[in-house]
């Protein structure tokens, strides 16, 4: 398990679900406006979640390049799920959603702790 935590490819693969999110964040899906509803996120506060969210995939996929860059954006990530867990927590949403950001929350905790594969010269 712990290879595939620091495979570039996982950083990708991560990459391109943070922007497929990005995108329906800023369109929003339904799902996505319900939840934000249920934990009571501002309204004004929501555009920036798209912004946050694009910013993530860039730094993800910058393992390739930067691996020092993509670190820091999964204690980013980390940082973003534990706030994302505990508007859940706050406002006693035990859904699906819950449990999806306390696993990204976890996964990009491991990561973070563990950094991506770097290629020494």
């Amino acid at each position: 398990m712990m290879g595939a935590l620091t495979d570039k490819r996982t950083y990708a693969l991560l990459a391109a679900l943070q922007a497929g999110d990005a995108v329906a964040c800023a369109i929003p899906l339904a799902p996505i406006a319900k939840t934000l509803d249920d934990v009571g996120l501002d309204p004004r506060l929501r555009p920036v979640l798209p912004i946050v969210k694009g910013a993530s995939a860039v730094g993800l996929a910058s393992v390739y390049r930067f691996p020092a860059l993509a670190r820091v954006t999964t204690f980013m990530l980390t940082v973003y799920f534990a706030l994302a867990v505990a508007f859940h927590v706050k406002v006693k949403d035990w859904s699906p959603s819950l449990v999806a950001a306390a696993s990204l929350l976890a996964l990009f905790g491991a990561m973070t702790a563990k950094g991506p594969a770097v290629n020494r010269r």
